[in-house]
This record gives C-alpha cells, sequence and structure tokens, in this order.
C-alpha cells in the first residue's frame, strides 16, 4: 500500500518545462525596462545635452536651487554663474538642475541687431 502511494506521487501532475518557468521573469524584467530604465536613460541623455549646451547669458538653476546668470563657461566641465551683483562662484556643469532661459548665439544677435538698424533706416519719421 504505501508503494502504491510513493509512486503515484513522483508520477503526479506534469511540470510546466524550463521555458515557461522562465518566463515570467522575462516578462518582469521587459516591463521594467519600458517602465524604469528607458525613461531614466532618456532624461539623462537630455540632461548631458541641456549641460553641453550651457553658454554665457543663460539663467541657470544649480542642483542647490541658487538661479543666477552664466557669466563665463571657464571649460567643458565648469561655469561661472553670477548669483547678486557682483556675487560669482564657479559651478561643475552637471551640478546644474535647469535652464531657465536661453539666449540667442553671438552671431544671430548680431544679424538681429542688423536687421533692426536696416528697419529703423528704412522707416520715415
Amino acid at each position: 500500500m504505501y508503494m502504491s502511494l510513493t509512486i503515484a506521487q513522483a508520477t503526479g501532475g506534469s511540470q510546466p518545462g524550463g521555458l515557461l518557468s522562465i518566463l515570467p521573469f522575462v516578462l518582469i524584467f521587459v516591463v521594467f525596462y519600458f517602465l524604469l530604465i528607458r525613461p531614466q536613460q532618456k532624461r539623462a541623455q537630455q540632461h548631458q545635452d541641456m549641460v553641453k549646451a550651457v553658454r554665457r547669458g543663460d539663467v541657470v538653476v544649480t542642483g542647490g536651487g541658487l538661479v543666477g546668470k552664466v557669466t563665463k563657461v571657464v571649460d567643458d566641465n565648469e561655469v561661472v554663474i553670477e548669483l547678486a551683483e557682483g556675487v560669482r562662484v564657479r559651478a561643475v556643469k552637471t551640478t546644474l538642475s535647469d535652464v531657465r532661459s536661453k539666449t540667442e548665439p553671438a552671431d544671430a544677435k548680431a544679424s538681429a541687431k542688423a536687421d533692426t538698424k536696416e528697419d529703423k533706416a528704412d522707416k520715415p519719421e
């Protein structure tokens, strides 16, 4: 009698294959990738692009919450920020959390000034 129970337990229900037991873990990883990993990579890439594009005259916010105007780009890693009149600090570019207002490139400013001068010359007073 005990022998027949042991044999019945050994040959019991069917077990899922190796692939079916791994499938839930694969699905969980796919969900994590699309909901967590991919958006974080996009956000990091946008921050890198923003930091690379910082130039003199931009109003920026540092990681500590200080708002100031970039007065000088020292090199690829540092900028000088004017927080108040006569108060300047050096900051690492990667600590910048936001660029509030962008300035136009120097070439665009020169052409805009030339256009306004031409417009004023064309208008009779």
